[in-house]
């Protein structure tokens, strides 16, 4: 298998290995959270949300190394890390994908990244990070629990393939890039308005 196979096998595959990191069942489980946040609509979501591997993580039924937890959130090792010390931040509520997940939520996770990552660049010896999510399929998600990426870098270690493609500059005066940023206008506008009619529907029903 080509080396380029073997990374993307490896990110497909990510944190889908739950074997226990240490020997020490009390330094390796979670404290018994409730993934209580579920706004379910059929039998179906039911069965994924108990097959869920970081709800069970999150409930103490399956273990993990943890870094760091709070009422929102938690932070474990990587089982199945792309550099030393990847780790994740995983809401403790159960949102599928990061479009469908609240932006309080978001909110909290996002704010314990610079605390977490300082962390943990410390502890790997590293000066740099990535900041992943993967949202979707195509994306390459392939725990539909909302989650984030920190995977500390160090120069010259050749991660990303990617890195060594080089980008093609943007013309700002081709009207097909012209045609997509109006586009994207025009769909965050129609969102916004959604979302100013959705809070006034919730604040009318508490009034």
């Amino acid at each position: 298998m080509s080396v380029e196979a073997t990374r993307r096998v490896t990110v497909l595959c990510s944190h889908l290995n739950t074997t226990r990191l240490t020997s020490d069942p009390r330094s390796s489980s979670l404290s018994g959270s409730v993934c209580s946040e579920t706004r379910l609509d059929d039998t179906q979501n039911q069965n994924s949300l108990h097959d869920c591997v970081f709800c069970n993580i999150i409930r103490g039924q399956s273990p993990a190394l943890k870094l760091y937890e709070d009422d929102m959130c938690l932070c474990i090792l990587d089982t199945n890390p792309l550099s030393h010390g990847h780790s994740l931040i995983i809401p403790k509520s159960h949102f599928p994908s990061l479009d469908a997940t609240p932006s309080s939520v978001v909110g909290a996770m996002c704010s314990k990244v610079p605390f977490i990552s300082n962390a943990i660049m410390k502890a790997t010896g590293c000066n740099s990070f990535n900041l992943l999510i993967n949202n979707g399929e195509a994306a390459g998600q392939v725990i539909f629990h909302t989650h984030i990426h920190i995977i500390p870098r160090k120069a010259y270690d050749c991660l990303w393939t990617s890195e060594s493609l080089l980008r093609r500059p943007l013309n700002l005066d081709d009207e097909k890039v012209s045609k997509l940023a109006a586009c994207i206008q025009e769909q965050l506008l129609v969102s916004d308005i959604c979302q100013d009619s959705k809070n006034e529907d919730f604040c009318s029903t508490k009034s």
